[in-house]
C-alpha cells in the first residue's frame, strides 16, 4: 500500500507543476508586451506635395552655385557650334571685366551669308554685320534697344543666351526647372546637368537641354535643340571692355532668313 500511494503522489507532480508555471508564463508574456517599443512612425510628408529627392535637390544647387561662378567669369573663348546637320561654326564669346558682352556668329544672317555679332554695352545692345567673303563691305552697327531688351526671333542667334540670361534663369531657384546630374558630353569638362523644364508655357526661361561647367564657372559645353556648343581652347582674358565692330547707323539689322529673289536685303553699313 505505501508502494501504491507513493506511485498516485509521483502521477500527481506534473499537474501540479503545470498549474504553477502557466501563470508566470502568462505574466511574463504580459510584462514584454509592455516594455516592447513601438514601432516608428514615418515623418510626416511636408505640405505641399511629395518631397523632392535629396541629389536632385543638390544637383540644383550645385548647378546654380555654378552659373553663379560663369557669371562672374570673364573671359575671351571660341565655341565650335555642331548642329543636327552635322555642320559646324566657331563661335567666339567675349565677357569683359565690366560686364559688357560680345558673342560672334559667323554665317547666320541672310540664309547663311553674312556674320553678324551681338553686343551689349551700357549704351544698349547692338547687332553688327561683319565682313566676310561673301560680304566685304565694312562692319556696320544697328541699336537693337536696351541692355536688357529682348531681341525680335528673327534677329536672335540664340547662342549667345547660355551666356547672357540663361545664367540668371539657372541661378533662381524660383524658376520651373527640374536638373539631374548628367553624363558628361563627348569632349566636355567638368560637370554636366540635364536641365528640364517643369513649367507648360510656350515660352520656357531657357532652352532644355544638357550644360556643362568646369568648378571656375568655364562654360565647357551645351547641347539644346540649336545644337551642341563645345569649349574650343582654353579661354584667354577679357578685355577691359567690348568694342562695336563699326560705326553705328540708321540702317536696319540683318535678318537671319535669305531675301526672296527681287527683294533688296537690309544693310547696317554705313553710308559711305
Amino acid at each position: 500500500m505505501p508502494t501504491g500511494v507513493h506511485l498516485r503522489a509521483a502521477r500527481r507532480r506534473p499537474t501540479v507543476l503545470l498549474a504553477l508555471t502557466v501563470p508566470f508564463l502568462l505574466v511574463g508574456a504580459s510584462l514584454a508586451g509592455c516594455t516592447s517599443e513601438e514601432p516608428p512612425t514615418e515623418p510626416p510628408e511636408p505640405a505641399g506635395g511629395s518631397p523632392t529627392p535629396a541629389r536632385a535637390d543638390g544637383a540644383r544647387d550645385d548647378l546654380a552655385a555654378l552659373a553663379a561662378a560663369a557669371q562672374d567669369r570673364h573671359l575671351t573663348a571660341q565655341y565650335t557650334l555642331t548642329t543636327e546637320d552635322g555642320s559646324t561654326r566657331t563661335i567666339t564669346v567675349t565677357n569683359a571685366n565690366d560686364g559688357s558682352w560680345r558673342v560672334d556668329v559667323p554665317g547666320w544672317a541672310l540664309g547663311g551669308t553674312v556674320d553678324v555679332s551681338l553686343v551689349s554695352t551700357a549704351e544698349g545692345l547692338f547687332q553688327c554685320a561683319l565682313p566676310s567673303a561673301t560680304r566685304p563691305e565694312p562692319a556696320g552697327c544697328v541699336r537693337l534697344g536696351d541692355p536688357d531688351d529682348t531681341i525680335p526671333r528673327r534677329l536672335d542667334p540664340r547662342v549667345q543666351h547660355p551666356f547672357t540670361d540663361w545664367l540668371d534663369v539657372l541661378t533662381d531657384r524660383q524658376a520651373p526647372l527640374a536638373v539631374s546630374v548628367s553624363r558628361p558630353l563627348p569632349g566636355a569638362t567638368g560637370t554636366c546637368y540635364s536641365v528640364e523644364s517643369t513649367s507648360a508655357s510656350l515660352n520656357p526661361p531657357l532652352d532644355v537641354g544638357i550644360y556643362c561647367y568646369e568648378a571656375d564657372g568655364t562654360p565647357t559645353a551645351v547641347r539644346t535643340a540649336l545644337g551642341t556648343l563645345r569649349l574650343a581652347g582654353p579661354p584667354a582674358a577679357a578685355p577691359a571692355t567690348v568694342q562695336l565692330a563699326g560705326p553705328v547707323t540708321e540702317g536696319e539689322p540683318v535678318d537671319v532668313a535669305a531675301p526672296t529673289p527681287g527683294e533688296s536685303s537690309t544693310d547696317p553699313s554705313p553710308t559711305p
